[in-house]
């Protein structure tokens, strides 16, 4: 073998040697925010590794696991109470356990989302649906959001081994079949229109109670003058209203009275011309 041979052989098991070295370097890291779970020959070490720099056992395989919150959408299909179709999308915050993270990677292993909480969102999904009218689920939406939320964390602590926490679950959408979706905007339409015609009646009604009311008043001053009229009141105003025609008088008499020719006699006793 030439020396070159040998060159290209000395690096080939010098790389291997290193990747050896490194693969049973008895030192290792778990990253912030994850865990590292530890198994020797498929056996799985119930205490997981916390954060940081760890002396182990050259021949364990570590696997780090990430503890922080994590987000899973999902989207379902169910049928109402009132056999209405509805599709929704549903989003939760979920987070691992730390304590709990060896038991889970034992008992449900990796891809834990896709077999535990997706099928325990469907599965919830559609139970809280059913009890609900398909109007409901719109008006009433919080209360299903809760419902769904407390049959989740009983699924999944059942199917994780109380490995996995929900924080929050949220209903980003609900969408129902055209037909359905046209009736609610008719009924609301509906609604909004008989809304608008009782506000019409009672603005008319308190009108013509105004109306009444102020007819009412102007009756009432009406009696309240008149019972103020007395024998007295009239002279009164008879009395100046010749006292306003005789300030009116420029002092020169009439020459004849109506229905005859009657003259004035003068000062002298002549008529008057």
């Amino acid at each position: 073998m030439g020396s070159t041979g040998k060159l290209v052989l000395g690096v080939i098991v010098a790389v291997v040697g290193l990747a050896v070295l490194a693969r049973m370097s008895p030192l290792t890291v778990v990253p912030a925010g994850h865990r590292g779970v530890v198994t020797l020959f498929g056996k799985v070490d119930p205490q997981p590794l916390g954060e940081g720099l760890h002396l182990v056992n050259p021949l364990c395989n570590v696997v780090k696991i990430d503890v922080r919150v994590a987000r899973a959408d999902s989207e379902g299909e169910a049928a109402s109470r009132d056999l209405q179709i509805v599709h929704t999308a549903i989003t939760l915050n979920y987070r691992i356990n730390p304590e709990l993270t060896a038991k889970l990677y034992q008992e449900v292993g990796p891809g834990f989302e896709q077999k535990v909480i997706e099928p325990a969102v469907q599965e919830a999904f559609k139970a809280v649906t059913a009890k609900y009218t398909a109007e409901e689920l719109i008006t009433k939406r919080e209360d299903v959001r809760h419902n769904i939320r407390l049959l989740l964390n009983e699924k999944i602590n059942a199917r994780a081994v109380n490995a996995l926490a929900l924080d929050e679950v949220s209903i980003t959408n609900f969408r129902f079949s055209q037909q359905f979706s046209q009736a609610i905007e008719s009924k609301q339409e509906a609604e909004q229109l008989a809304l608008k015609a009782q506000r019409d009646l009672e603005r008319i009604q308190i009108e013509a109670k105004q109306r009444i009311a102020q007819a009412e008043a102007e009756a009432a001053a009406l009696r309240v003058q008149k019972q103020e009229i007395t024998p007295d009141l009239i002279k009164l105003r008879e009395i100046d209203a010749q006292i306003k025609a005789i300030d009116k008088w420029n002092g020169v008499l009439p020459q004849t009275m109506a229905g005859g020719a009657v003259p004035f006699l003068g000062l002298n006793g002549q008529p008057a011309r």
